[in-house]
């Protein structure tokens, strides 16, 4: 049972799924630290095919729980074909050397990836938000599926780009997100500039290692 709801309530249930596989070549794999200044950020997933994948519901997301106290709405759709035509592409750059980190994007979406990368590495980010038909809310925290973030060089950002619009019958997408930079993380939104925000690595440490002793000793 969890106290984080006052004590006495039921944890929620998780099914949970394990697997097991043998990397054959451990020179060919990737973490989620960030390797390099200057390296550009990609996101690679369904952006953009829909309002609904686009992040405009954020129902049963970590964000409305966490922010709004909130449990309800629809968990976002799962596409089997998208997510398998996402993870075989991921896996064959890894394979070819051509990504320098990669994470996927799951509980709390987009700003929690970026900033679990940017604390494994202690280097940071710079973030925009060019895909101006998503609410900022959406951009940051939605848990849309099949979605990763990718660390590259310009020259392979530009190779992803191509072929996701070479290739459309793998319903690949990618979009340029921002890039490894300086020591804080740091969010740009042209149209809401008012939401601008940088939040230094030493800052997100701090509360993240906190937040299990705070827990335990309310």
């Amino acid at each position: 049972e969890s106290k984080a709801t006052g004590g006495g309530s039921a944890i929620l249930p998780t099914p949970a799924i394990g697997g097991v596989g043998v990397l054959e070549d451990v020179s060919k794999m990737a973490t989620i630290g960030f390797k390099a200044e200057g390296s550009i950020l990609v996101q690679l997933g369904p952006w953009g095919e829909s309002l609904e994948l686009r992040g405009q519901s954020l129902g049963q997301t970590m964000w409305l729980s966490t922010i709004l106290g909130l449990e309800e709405g629809l968990p976002p759709k799962v596409d089997l074909e998208v997510e398998r035509a996402n993870g075989e592409y991921v896996r064959k750059l890894i394979h070819e050397g051509k990504v320098l980190s990669v994470h996927d994007i799951s509980d709390g979406g987009l700003a929690v990836a970026v900033a679990e990368m940017a604390l494994a590495s202690g280097i940071g980010a710079r973030i925009h938000n060019y895909d101006w038909q998503s609410p900022v809310t959406s951009f940051l925290f939605g848990e849309q599926q099949s979605r990763y973030i990718l660390e590259v060089t310009e020259e392979i950002a530009d190779e992803i780009f191509n072929h996701c619009l070479r290739d459309p019958s793998e319903r690949l997408q990618s979009e340029r997100i921002g890039y490894v930079e300086g020591t804080s993380l740091t969010f740009e939104f042209e149209d809401e500039p008012h939401l601008d925000c940088e939040i230094p690595l030493t800052d997100l440490r701090a509360a993240h290692e906190s937040f299990f002793k705070n827990w335990m000793e309310s």
